[in-house]
């Protein structure tokens, strides 16, 4: 994959959010992850996940820029409705 972003977010269910996170892509997309680790594999592109701690790691990659910014987006709207009680602030880098 040529481009690729990371967003790190603290929250105190950073494994809880991977695992909600992969087994809601599950449904659709190729998805495989245990409480520390996740990957959800799209037709645009791969999301990698890892919690450790209060700590969610997510890492997008894709062949093109436009299908990575539509990873971010995807990937961080979810997050947003998964968590938000928590209100997670998620910036890419």
């Amino acid at each position: 994959m040529s481009y690729q972003s990371t967003a790190n977010v603290t929250t105190e269910m950073a494994s809880r959010y991977l695992q909600q996170l992969c087994k809601h892509f599950a449904h659709k997309v190729p998805a495989e992850f245990s409480p520390e680790a996740g990957t959800i594999t799209f037709p645009m592109g791969k999301c990698t996940l890892k919690a450790q701690g209060n700590l969610l790691a997510m890492t997008v990659a894709a062949q093109t820029d436009a299908d990575l910014e539509r990873m971010k987006e995807v990937i961080g709207n979810h997050l947003e409705r998964f968590a938000f009680r928590d209100k997670p602030v998620i910036v890419w880098g």
